[in-house]
This record gives C-alpha cells, structure tokens and sequence, in this order.
C-alpha cells in the first residue's frame, strides 16, 4: 500500500457544542494528526497564547486556521472582513499552521465581494501561508433558493491560488464533489471531509453515513500523492455522551485513513 503525505486533521468546529480546548483533548487521545481551529465565539479560539499553550501541552501542531467568516462571528476579530484575513494569517503565522481556510464574501458585503479575489492574491503574495478559499452553496427554502455568497459558491469560477473542497457543502448545493476536484486540480490544498444527503441543511455528517463520494475522493486524492489536509469536520451536536462524540470522531478518522491509503503501482514484467 501507498499512504500520501497528507496529514488527517480534526476542526474544532467537530466537537461543538464542547470547547476548542476539549478539541485537543480528543485529537492527542485518538491520535489525529493535528488540528484545525475554527475561530468563533470561544474566546480560546481567538487567543494564540492560550492556542500555543494547547498544542504544546497535548503535542498536538496546528495545521490551519479557519477565518471567523460564519453569520454567529461577524463580530469576532474585527467587523471588518480584511482585517479578519489578517488576524487570520498573523494567527497561522505564529502558531506555525500553513494554512487560512476563508469562505467566499456574502453578497450583502458588496465591497469585500468586489475585492475578494484580487484581495486574496495580494494577501497570498505577502506570505507563505496559504489562503484556501472553500466551496460553499445556494441557500434553499422549500423552492426557493437564493444566491448568498459573491463572487460565486461555486469557488471554481474564480480564479484562487488555493482551493479547499468541503463534501458537506457539495452535499447541499448538490453537486459533483469529484468534478469539483478536478477542476481545482493542484490548487487543492485543503479538504473538509465530512458527508450529506443532498438536504438543504448543511449537515456534516460522519464519512460514510450519507452519499457523498468521500472514500472514492480520498482514494483519488492517494493516487495523485496529495500532500495538503484532510480535515475532519463533522457535526456531533446529537451525541448523547462524550463517548459518543468520540467515537464517532474516531470512527471518522478510521474512514479517512483506509481510504488514504491506495495500492501501490507494480510495473508488468
């Protein structure tokens, strides 16, 4: 068997409604590779001391940092988008993660939208950290939808350095995870693994437990020798007990590496 370099990373997003630092906790305990931290409203997740004190004390490395970009942290970092990104990028910096996962601007931020791909390549150009920026999806009510994010949800429109791909939000914008991979071809950088039923909620669930193409994605990702991050980011909201929350994590993370794993290529005789 072939193993990519690629290292599996748990979100701290994975174990809400339990605190960044319970994160840590259970990725040294189930021997996850690393974290990546969503920045929210835990004040944790905004402190890189208190950041810096968790990995060193569980030996856990940070690998990215995820941009507070969601509706419940318009006020964390700063109310000004860019300024997030910067705080975003400072954070990695320091904490030695090599990564920014940032999503597309909502449309009602007009400004940040008009900027946001030229943006994102001069703020690329100013560091080794890597701005990967994530496929998200319409928003539907009933019969409704509506297009929320400018320039497009559909990342692959636009013209980025970095790409992440997230299967819970291929699953809602019901779309072809695999198409989408390959049109971000070797500006895929990042992947939020995780798996839908095609619903209108995003719903993260654990890979394998819905019907996105996860392992055939990984198994992809394995024959290409993708050397970036497969990040867990899964909802377990509903998990009756700590134990629960952990085994579905580790469930998840059990998935991720039999399916990174890839037959070696033999030559005939």
């Amino acid at each position: 068997m072939r193993i990519p370099d690629a290292k599996v990373a748990l979100s701290t997003a994975s174990v809400y409604p339990e605190s960044t630092a319970t994160a840590f906790e259970i990725a040294a305990r189930l021997g996850y590779d690393g974290v990546e931290v969503m920045v929210w409203t835990d004040p944790v997740s905004q402190d890189i001391e208190a950041l810096r004190r968790l990995s060193d004390y569980h030996q856990v490395p940070i690998l990215a940092v995820h941009a507070p970009c969601l509706l419940i942290t318009q006020r964390v970092w700063s109310t000004d988008p860019w300024v997030k990104l910067q705080r975003a990028r400072t954070a990695a910096e320091k904490l030695g993660a090599s990564t920014v996962v940032v999503h597309p601007p909502f449309r009602w931020q007009r400004g940040y939208a008009r900027e946001f791909v030229r943006g994102i390549w001069r703020m690329a150009d100013e560091t080794d950290v890597r701005f990967a920026v994530e496929n998200m999806y319409p928003w539907r009510y009933r019969d409704r939808e509506m297009l929320a994010y400018a320039p497009d949800w559909d990342v692959t429109k636009d013209d980025y350095r970095h790409f992440t791909v997230d299967l819970s939000h291929t699953s809602t914008a019901r779309t072809d995870a695999i198409a989408m991979i390959d049109r971000m071809g070797d500006r895929l950088a990042h992947v939020h693994l995780a798996d839908g039923n095609g619903s209108a909620k995003d719903e993260h669930l654990v890979p394998g437990r819905g019907k996105q193409p996860c392992a055939e994605l990984l198994e992809r990702l394995a024959t290409r020798g993708f050397d970036g991050h497969v990040v867990i980011e899964v909802n377990t909201r509903r998990a009756m007990s700590a134990a629960e929350r952990e085994a579905d994590l580790a469930e998840a993370l059990a998935f991720t590496r039999l399916h990174l794993a890839s037959p070696s290529r033999v030559p005939r005789p």
